[in-house]
């Protein structure tokens, strides 16, 4: 009788696979890890847990290892390659992520690093799922020299590629210099914590010894900086729990890709809801200073609303809320800084908020208070025209829901940039003390009767009286909607139940643009 030998099981092969995960584990504990705490930074695996719903994250290619060998580079070759790629959820939908791990050559990237990454991002625009970039890195790898530099460029390319397509984010945890810091800047929004992130193109000490001026880190590229001043980064944090918390509720209000509408929250807020604070909260003196944030308060679903790039450009207001259940974006002149005037700071960042709205199908809703645009030389040779123009090309090109509310005040070309029913917005309102006109009526009066004023025996009464005729001949809240220029002039209590309305009729919307390439912004 022949005895049939069993055939060898796979136990030995996976108590080697366990042993190699093992290995690549161990390699990224012990002091690696006390420095990065040392730092007040976490590290990769403590980032995505908190970003990902727990125990949902899924890794793929932690085996990768690099190819170089010159420098000593032969002699070490961690698992990982110093960034984590994968998928998992947020609020139970997939998303995609990468992560640098400054524990493993300081995140420097190298080719194997690239491509880890350039699989990810395939992974994510070919599944139409959000892409979340958490930085953590030294830049390219030198020891690798060029194709360190390719691998930046393929990342560069899968940005662009993905560009309003799916949501793209970038955390910056870390250091983020050089050509790392042109993926931030090319995706949707960026966060940071504040002390532990920096972006630069050049550090400190390239540019103490090129110009010869003092600064730190932080004072160069930190959280604050770009948050305030330059405008690259949307969003500044002081803890990394608190802004992997903010991802999230970022990601909740986003559709998954640009073929998939914003996701819906039933309402717990009645849509009817009066607003009669609003009587108040907005004086009807044209020179009175107030809080716009009040009234997104006041009419969003449960005064909830996340403002993007708050520090930055604040005479306007950008934010994304809910009404009726719905993801909507809003653009509002904040009266309460420079009167809400546009310059040009605040045209770049309203036309690329409303450039990302338009791209990921949420509907515009623009609340106008706005005297024009910024006067001064300064502004004129800064190209205020064609930074204007950017905001005036971003209207003109969206294609989704757009109601514009007139609150108080809108004067001569802002009026117009401000989503104007002549640029396409699909529906006007106007509270009854809108005043819609080429300038305010002191001024309109100064130029239209200047000899008359001149010549006149009591100056100021003949002015006084100029004044109150061009108001009441064309700056009266019913000129603009005789005109067909305004849809209604309505009851500031009703506003909210207004506005949802018209979301739920333009809801099904459908514009087909004429076929192009693309258009030529002013950039």
């Amino acid at each position: 009788m022949t005895t049939v030998q069993e055939a060898p099981g796979l136990h030995g092969h996976v108590a080697e696979l366990e042993a190699v995960k093992e290995q690549a584990r161990a390699e990224k504990e012990g002091a690696a890890t006390d420095a990065q705490h040392a730092k007040g930074k976490l590290t990769v695996d403590e980032r995505l847990e908190l970003l990902f719903d727990s125990g949902t994250f899924t890794e793929i290619e932690p085996l990768r290892r690099h190819r170089a060998s010159a420098f000593g580079m032969g002699r070490r070759k961690p698992l990982g390659d110093g960034v984590v790629i994968g998928w998992g959820t947020v609020h139970g939908r997939r998303v995609f992520a990468y992560a640098h791990d400054f524990r493993v050559f300081g995140g420097a990237l190298g080719e194997a690093h690239a491509e880890k990454i350039h699989k990810v991002m395939d992974l994510a625009i070919e599944t139409g799922a959000p892409l979340v970039g958490l930085c953590d890195g030294a830049g390219a790898r030198i020891q690798e020299g060029v194709t360190a530099l390719a691998g930046y460029g393929g990342i560069f390319r899968r940005n662009v590629a993905a560009s309003g397509v799916i949501p793209q984010i970038s955390v910056i945890l870390g250091p983020c210099a050089g050509g790392a810091a042109y993926s931030p800047a090319l995706t949707d929004f960026v966060f940071m914590v504040r002390d532990t992130a920096q972006m630069f193109i050049t550090g400190p000490d390239v540019v103490r010894a090129v110009t010869g001026e003092e600064i730190t880190h932080n004072g160069l590229g930190g959280a604050d900086v770009h948050a305030g001043t330059s405008g690259v980064s949307h969003f500044a944090y002081t803890d990394e729990r608190d802004c992997l918390e903010e991802v999230r509720h970022l990601l909740s209000l986003l559709p998954a890709n640009n073929q998939e509408e914003p996701p819906f929250e039933p309402p717990t807020d009645d849509p009817k809801r009066p607003n009669h604070n609003l009587l108040s909260l907005v004086p009807t003196d044209p020179a009175r200073s107030y809080d716009v944030r009040a009234v997104i308060e006041e009419l969003v679903d449960d005064g909830d609303y996340f403002e993007v790039h708050a520090a930055w450009a604040p005479n306007v207001i950008c934010a994304l809320a809910r009404m009726d259940g719905q993801a909507v974006g809003i653009i509002a002149n904040q009266p309460a800084v420079m009167a809400g005037v546009l310059d040009i700071h605040a045209s770049e960042k309203a036309a690329r908020f409303v450039q990302f709205c338009d791209a990921f199908s949420i509907p515009l809703i623009t609340l106008l208070d706005v005297p024009g645009f910024l006067p001064g030389v300064d502004q004129e040779h800064s190209g205020i025209i064609r930074h204007g123009a950017k905001l005036l090309y971003a209207y003109c090109n969206a294609t989704v829901p757009r109601i514009q509310l007139i609150m108080r005040k809108a004067y001569g070309g802002a009026y117009i940039v401000m989503d104007s029913r002549s640029i396409g917005a699909d529906l006007s309102y106007a509270w009854p003390a809108n005043e819609i006109a080429v300038m305010g009526a002191e001024g309109a009066a100064n130029v239209i009767f200047r000899r008359e004023i001149a010549a006149a025996e009591d100056p100021d009464a003949v002015r006084a009286a100029r004044i109150k005729e061009y108001q009441q001949e064309l700056m009266h809240p019913y000129y603009a909607a005789e005109r067909g220029l305004v849809d209604d002039v309505i009851d500031p209590a009703e506003t909210r139940w207004t506005l949802i309305k018209a979301l739920r009729m333009l809801r099904t919307k459908r514009v087909l643009l004429p076929s192009k390439k693309h258009g030529n912004p002013p950039m």
